[in-house]
């Protein structure tokens, strides 16, 4: 088990009840369970994030900027090869209605 040790934090009152919630009905074994996996994953997302930064800043220096077109050209083919998953009732879904520049 990994070392703990105790937090003293100020908490937004809808936050603080979503982890009730998520308690009561059995999705987290304790508040301070569910705390713990939120701040694991904004680090690992932080981490994410810095690990394509750095990337992005190397690609850049050896390539050049990337330019909106580029980022634009490469939303369209990515469009283009994406595989179209629609709910079995026939429901669109909020991603079908979103559009990238």
């Amino acid at each position: 088990m990994a070392s703990r040790e105790r937090l003293s934090a100020t908490v937004e009152a809808e936050v603080l009840a979503a982890g009730r919630v998520e308690v009561a009905e059995g999705r987290a074994t304790s508040l301070s369970a569910w705390v713990n996996e939120a701040l694991r994953r904004q680090a690992a997302h932080d981490r994410r994030l810095a690990a394509l930064d750095d990337f992005l800043t190397a690609y850049e220096a050896e390539h050049g900027e990337i330019t909106d077109d580029e980022i634009v050209a490469a939303s369209r083919a990515a469009r283009a090869r994406a595989v179209v998953v629609r709910p079995a009732d026939g429901r669109s879904s909020s991603a079908d209605e979103t559009d990238v520049a």
